[in-house]
């Protein structure tokens, strides 16, 4: 015999992210994870639930979804579903339920911000502006259940919707929430390159170029992104067992990306309620295994430009849930094997570190298998993103900002004096400066110019090298002025000493 649920008028009212929720009209908040909550809602009426959303970050979502909570005191029971191995990873579920089962401490967030942590493994923050007080009422007042699959949380937030109406646990509660504000310099609109040695050291400069230069617009659900369109970040140096700078700023760690990595490499078999893994896209979802395919097609023909794996299905459009990463391409020039991946949206601040480690572990696989099979022994050569989204959601601007500020400025210490465009020789002759343009290599001379003013110089090798270095094009703007000085003067040029 099957129980009636009691119809009741409540209704959720979100204050914060209303879009990503789904409402009912009971008293049991369900928080899916990573599990898509079309997968628990389906199976439920809605009078058996309030609300149910996912929580992927326990850093950005935890303290939004209790100001929620406060503010719909008739929420009586919580169902938290943790059951994905991308829950374990990211950890925020378990953050949450450590924040009912162990409570809270004053404390400050990785950017120096007073807040309430945690008492969890998993740094977990909740705004400073909550009072504490009622933080430990909330944590007296809701009865709530871990459960580990999608069926184990439909008959559980049925069982409480069976114990009827209860009265809500006090008032609504509703708290300032300081906003983070961004300053924003001109820059281009579309199409951008940022380079570095390791992802680490690349990614920094991703967030200081996004932060600087990029659009605030409003995002498809809730909020704000800053975004800048067709980024592409080229990483040359990263080592075969990956850098991860010490503190590690990343926000991910190396027991991440054992995790993460076989996403990435190994086929997957559906689940429902869980989203494809890339791995599956390029194992199976087409019938062929696409990472097999490439590595034969390269074997056979190392020079192949077709050497392409695609995860976007054309259904993506109807079904929704699409990837965001949908092309791959690999070539090898010079007896290097580049990898380029294209990811149409792409949150640079907690995905890129994870994408850009997984697509490296990708292309070492290929190098290797190709090694393995063949005689060709190839270096790694550089890994390319292009983001066409490539933005930074409100709610990581703090985070970003205090990146910025602890890691930027080491970061553009290290200086590398390797320019693409080769190296400038500059003279004064006969009345003329004199500059000649070497290659980066050999130092063979590949061009020649001559002129009495610098403006004129530097106007020609702007026209030619327009993929010059910046600080390399401001240094030879600055030795050409000198050189037109010291010929006005008189005086004796020498490139790279005062005048």
């Amino acid at each position: 015999m099957t129980a009636t649920v009691q119809t009741t008028n409540l209704h959720y009212k979100a204050l914060y992210k209303p879009n990503q929720l789904i409402y009912g009209t009971g008293q049991t908040a369900v928080v899916t994870g990573w599990t898509v909550k079309q997968a628990v809602a389906k199976h439920l009426q809605v009078a058996e639930f309030a609300a149910i959303g996912q929580l992927y970050s326990p850093t950005r979502g935890i303290s939004l979804l209790i100001r929620n909570i406060l503010a719909n005191p008739h929420v009586r029971f919580l169902v938290v579903l943790n059951a994905t191995k991308e829950d374990r990873n990211a950890g925020g579920v378990t953050c949450l339920l450590d924040f009912f089962r162990n409570g809270f401490t004053e404390g400050k967030s990785d950017c120096d911000r007073p807040c309430w942590l945690i008492n969890s493994p998993i740094p977990g923050y909740i705004d400073i502006e909550i009072d504490p007080s009622i933080l430990r009422q909330l944590r007296e007042s809701i009865e709530w259940q871990e459960v580990s699959s999608i069926s184990e949380a439909v008959s559980q937030v049925k069982l409480y919707a069976q114990r009827g109406v209860v009265p809500p646990w006090g008032s609504p509660q509703e708290f300032p929430l300081t906003e983070i504000r961004s300053n924003i310099l001109p820059g281009p609109r579309y199409g951008h390159r940022i380079e570095g040695r390791t992802i680490a050291q690349t990614w920094v400069k991703i967030i200081h170029r996004i932060r600087t230069t990029g659009t605030l617009r409003p995002t498809g659900y809730d909020g704000q992104w800053q975004e800048l369109i067709d980024l592409m970040a080229v990483v040359t140096d990263e080592p075969r067992d990956f850098y991860f700078p010490e503190p590690n700023y990343l926000p991910v760690d190396r027991a991440f990306i054992q995790e993460y990595i076989p996403q990435i490499l190994d086929d997957a078999p559906y689940r429902e309620g869980v989203k494809y893994t890339y791995g599956q896209r390029l194992r199976s979802w087409f019938g062929r295994d696409q990472i097999e395919q490439v590595i034969v097609k390269l074997i056979g023909e190392i020079d192949a430009a077709s050497a392409v794996m695609s995860l976007w299905d054309v259904q993506d459009h109807e079904k929704g849930g699409s990837p965001c990463l949908n092309h791959i391409w690999v070539r090898v020039v010079n007896g290097e094997l580049s990898l380029t991946a294209t990811i149409r949206s792409n949150d640079m601040y907690m995905a890129w570190p994870a994408n850009a480690i997984g697509l490296r572990a990708l292309q070492q696989y290929i190098r290797d298998a190709i090694a393995s099979r063949s005689d060709y022994n190839l270096k790694m050569g550089p890994l390319i993103t292009v983001s066409q989204s490539a933005h930074l959601y409100d709610d990581t601007f703090e985070n970003a900002d205090g990146l910025i500020k602890t890691q930027y400025a080491k970061i553009c210490q290290q200086r590398d004096y390797h320019d693409p465009t080769g190296n400038f020789v500059i003279t004064v002759q006969s009345g003329k400066i004199m500059v000649e343009q070497m290659t980066p290599g050999t130092g063979e001379v590949v061009n020649r110019y001559e002129g009495r003013s610098a403006l004129s110089l530097y106007r020609q090798i702007a026209a030619d090298c327009q993929g010059m270095q910046v600080e390399h094009a401001m240094y030879l703007g600055t030795e050409l002025q000198k050189a037109e000085i010291a010929m006005s003067w008189k005086q004796v040029y020498e490139q790279d000493k005062p005048l």
